[in-house]
């Protein structure tokens, strides 16, 4: 079996596939040796892929060493099962390069603009198996929390699923204005796509995407798993 570990700027998420088919997905915001242990106990594993935006835990990779006959690292490095057109590899962020694996792995030969709403928002393409590259937005914690730190009376507030808008109260004001803004980033951003590219997918994913998924115009395809889809594809890829 698989394993995929996907660590993120807030949390991590990981999978267990039995070749191509998904075991279980689970998401954990600080996960010790005993939980992993505990998590992975039923299963045998026999390959894992390691994706993280920032620096691994050395007790998670010494774990893994000891109990994985074949672990890989995911990197700029890492033969991918696309062509990357990214100017500076050695930059584009991990789970990018797993989310855009994940849309060749399902929308093969198709037109794909990925969002994945998470701390950043990244906008990806991927056409005739290549990706083309991508845009990065603040995501809505970064929004809340600039506000707030960069002036002197605004509250740091939580994104909320009820507000007024126009805001009646400065609380509902702050909602509405990062709220809406990301809506209508969205929005915009998949009609000019739609525009330019006939029968393509938008495919929604990350941490906000349910948040988000109902309330965006253009009614994207919501695929929570694409990054760990990508992982898995990618490591199959390279234990080859």
């Amino acid at each position: 079996m698989n394993l995929i570990f996907d660590i993120g700027n807030t949390s991590s998420k990981l999978a267990v596939f039995d070749g191509r088919n998904k075991i279980t997905v689970f998401r954990t915001r600080d996960l010790s040796c005993d939980e992993l242990e505990n998590k992975l106990s039923p299963f045998i594993i026999e390959k894992a892929i390691i994706s993280s935006v920032k620096t691994v835990p050395e007790y998670i990779t010494d774990l893994l060493l000891v109990n994985i006959p074949y672990i890989h690292m995911l990197s700029h490095k890492s033969v991918l099962p696309f062509r990357n057109e990214y100017q500076t590899a050695e930059t584009l962020g991990a789970d990018r390069i797993a989310a855009v694996a994940g849309a060749c792995l399902l929308f093969p030969g198709t037109d794909v603009l990925i969002i994945d709403a998470g701390t950043a928002i990244t906008y990806d393409f991927v056409a005739n198996n290549s990706y083309k590259g991508g845009n990065i937005s603040p995501g809505l914690a970064i929004r809340f929390k600039a506000l707030n730190r960069f002036t002197d009376k605004l509250p740091l507030i939580n994104v909320a699923e009820n507000f007024s808008s126009p805001g009646l109260n400065t609380n509902d004001a702050i909602s509405a204005g990062v709220v809406t803004g990301v809506i209508y980033e969205i929005n915009e951003y998949i009609r000019t796509f739609e525009e330019s590219h006939a029968d393509c997918k938008v495919v929604l994913t990350g941490g906000d995407s349910r948040f988000l998924k109902d309330k965006i115009n253009h009614q994207p395809t919501y695929l929570p798993d694409i990054v760990v889809d990508g992982l898995n594809y990618i490591l199959e890829y390279n234990a080859q």
